[in-house]
């Protein structure tokens, strides 16, 4: 009796170069909240990351940084439907069309994590909270 797996399904990216747009990177704010447990979604440490960060904040600390992004209107999936204010999601841009680095500081998803972790609470509109 012989085990044989079941052939991989194709990968959707193949094919694309390292700049299209289904190849950019995804951030939800998940992922760099501080609130939030490993389990939670958050990805990086508690004390690199922001306290609730928002999308639009996400989005202004990369133009700030040079980079590409886009708002998606993509839910977080482990997060109540009721949560209005984390109901997008934000594509960056890391990589040019020949795979070199946009950045020169910001070459890997956990580098962009950490930064927006340490940038966000900096921003002008988060000076007033406390």
């Amino acid at each position: 009796m012989s085990t044989q797996q079941a052939p991989s399904p194709p990968n959707p990216y193949e094919g694309l170069p390292p700049d299209h747009r289904q190849r950019w990177v995804c951030v939800y704010p998940a992922y760099i909240n501080s609130r939030r447990t490993l389990k939670e979604g958050r990805r990086i440490s508690k004390q690199l990351a922001a306290d609730n960060p928002l999308s639009t904040e996400i989005r202004d600390v990369c133009i700030s940084q040079g980079l590409s992004v886009e708002l998606e209107p993509k839910r977080f999936p482990r997060q109540s439907a009721r949560d209005q204010l984390h109901m997008e999601r934000v594509r960056v841009k890391l990589k040019n069309a020949d795979g070199s680095p946009c950045h020169d500081s910001i070459k890997t998803k956990k580098e962009l994590f950490i930064i927006l972790g340490d940038l966000i609470p900096k921003l002008k509109s988060r000076q007033g909270k406390g």
